[in-house]
């Protein structure tokens, strides 16, 4: 497995990591990912951690906390082998105070967060979205005191704007508060809107890409093709509006991409769409996910090999779109992306 720096931080990720969505799947969402319970997800943990997975990704509002507890349990006995991140943010009630950032929501979801996942600290917590009813400030103080505590060790964001997260990383350095990390974000072969600012943006601030959904909601795994039916066992009967949409002819011309470059080198549909994340920019870790163990060893065969640069080019053509002004057709960041190096923070 190769590992790489979580943006500028010191701390080193596996190039795959592991979303636990499909952990204790309840309800119309969770549920059509994955049901595993602690002994399916031992099990998945032993495969991950034997192939040199040891960052494993979840969220309080995955089946309502059971996805942290189900993980707590498979990880007991070998937490000083694992990394924990772990998202708050989105409703986890009805309550006034059971949504958003604010500090007495950060500091209770945290502590749930510790009991379920039965652990003392928490490698990476990350911002599930942006609140705009709380102050940044409010917001990074509170990140502050419970990195300052010992209970969280970094801190990241996910599914924020460009403008959200440039105040954020203004404001932590400003006061001297921990910085964001990592941004969790969507991408894919038929999701490159992160490339526009986002992707930029990361690089000139040493901010670190997580990437979750890298089959495009499951509509890259290989089963979906020009002028067949939806197949009758695929999830997207269930979640296909939950997730990103993606018009039909768009994703069917990278799927043929993707179904030509497989058999050039004898690799899965799922495996080339992850390799080619692998090679972008910013990326420092895919997350993958599985229901089974089949799943998981197939998306864990994405590494330990490269697509070559004709092949690049070609997926890149397939699945570009034009970006919206202003990134576009003069200003399109992606562009300036790719032939800018990263660029390690430098504080003021």
């Amino acid at each position: 497995m190769e590992y790489r720096r979580l943006g500028t931080s010191g701390l080193m990720v596996p190039a795959l990591s592991f979303g636990t969505g499909t952990f204790a799947g309840q309800g119309p969402l969770f549920g059509a990912w994955g049901t595993s319970d602690v002994r399916e997800a031992r099990r998945l943990v032993d495969i991950c951690l034997d192939a040199g997975v040891n960052l494993f990704d979840t969220a309080d509002v995955y089946s309502d906390g059971a996805s942290e507890r189900v993980l707590g349990e498979a990880i007991k006995g070998r937490r000083d082998r694992v990394l924990v991140s772990t998202k708050t943010g989105l409703p986890m009630g009805d309550g006034p105070n059971e949504a958003g950032t604010s500090r007495a929501r950060l500091v209770r979801a945290c502590e749930d967060a510790l009991r379920r996942l039965g652990t003392e600290h928490i490698d990476l917590l990350q911002l599930h979205a942006f609140d705009a009813g709380t102050p940044v400030d409010e917001v990074l103080s509170t990140l502050d005191d419970l990195v300052r505590a010992g209970k969280v060790r970094y801190v990241g964001v996910s599914n924020f704007s460009g403008w959200q997260l440039m105040k954020s990383l203004a404001t932590a350095q400003r006061h001297g508060w921990p910085r964001y990390v990592a941004h969790q974000v969507y991408y894919s072969l038929v999701g490159r809107d992160y490339e526009w600012e986002l992707m930029p943006l990361g690089l000139d601030q040493g901010v670190g890409g997580l990437v979750w959904s890298p089959l495009g909601w499951g509509r890259l795994t290989g089963r979906i093709r020009r002028g067949q039916p939806l197949p009758a066992g695929s999830r997207l009967h269930q979640t296909a509006d939950f997730g990103p949409p993606v018009a039909d002819e768009h994703l069917f011309d990278v799927v043929d991409a993707l179904d030509e470059i497989a058999e050039e080198t004898g690799r899965t549909v799922p495996q080339v769409a992850i390799n080619w994340l692998l090679q972008q920019p910013t990326v420092s870790s895919v997350i993958i996910g599985a229901r089974n163990e089949r799943q998981l060893r197939d998306n864990l065969g994405a590494v330990g090999w490269s697509l070559a640069p004709h092949q690049l080019a070609r997926l890149d053509t397939a699945s570009r779109r034009t970006a919206p002004y202003p990134y576009f057709p003069y200003y399109r960041q992606a562009g300036f992306a790719r032939l800018s190096p990263p660029v390690a923070h430098r504080a003021a």
